[in-house]
């Protein structure tokens, strides 16, 4: 598994106008081709009377599925351009569809290339990206006088606090880097002093949004 990788933050659609055209980019999150071809066929019965749905996805941790689809547009011009943005912007496990519908003036090579590049662009910046990072969750247990001090610093460490339980003990829930999971540990100890109870639980993908510019 990757320890880090971009993707899209959710599910979402964008419209600009180029020359009375109009050009919807769609964009889902899709882990299986079999994922991507059904956001296409979803998209395509959605716009049924669209002159084109145009097409591009990358999937897989090392981009070993790509695919792209003009529809009907010049060879060319539509699919590749789009999967060039995916590529350029990093991101796995994304369908890209490009809904075109034709305002009557023809737009050239070069102008369609341009169109469905930046369909797709403003697509992805509308629905955002996020950095997923492969994290190991740890949960310390620890006696009520402890509380203050362990919560306040790790609320002032680079780990992630992601959820406290008050039970018979208090349950902090920790995500550290896998690379940094060890020491995470160590330092847990140092901090209680040898007082806390510490359980390696399942590895999990934290999001973080990137910011776009």
């Amino acid at each position: 598994m990757l320890e880090h990788y971009l993707t899209i933050k959710e599910e979402g659609s964008h419209e600009i106008e180029i020359q009375k055209s109009r050009f919807i980019g769609h964009v889902k999150r899709t882990e299986t081709e079999e994922e991507a071809q059904e956001f296409i066929q979803q998209i395509k019965k959605e716009h049924k009377s669209a002159t084109h749905n145009c097409s591009a996805y990358m999937i897989g941790e090392q981009n070993l599925t790509q695919k792209a689809h003009d529809d009907g547009e010049p060879s060319g011009t539509a699919g590749v351009p789009m999967l060039e943005v995916l590529k350029q912007m990093d991101l796995k496990d994304t369908t890209i569809i490009v809904t075109r519908y034709f305002g009557g003036i023809k737009l050239g090579a070069g102008g369609l290339i341009r169109a469905y590049s930046s369909s797709t662009s403003e697509a992805i910046k509308a629905v955002g990206i996020v950095r997923r990072s492969l994290m190991q969750h740890i949960q310390l247990k620890v006696d009520y006088h402890l509380i203050g001090k362990v919560e306040n610093e790790l609320r002032n460490s680079s780990f992630l606090l992601k959820k406290i339980e008050y039970l018979d003990q208090v349950t902090f829930n920790i995500y550290a880097p896998i690379s940094e999971a060890e020491s995470c540990n160590d330092w847990l100890v140092n901090l209680t002093s040898g007082q806390g109870h510490i359980d390696f639980k399942d590895q999990a993908y934290i999001e973080e949004d990137v910011q776009l510019n």
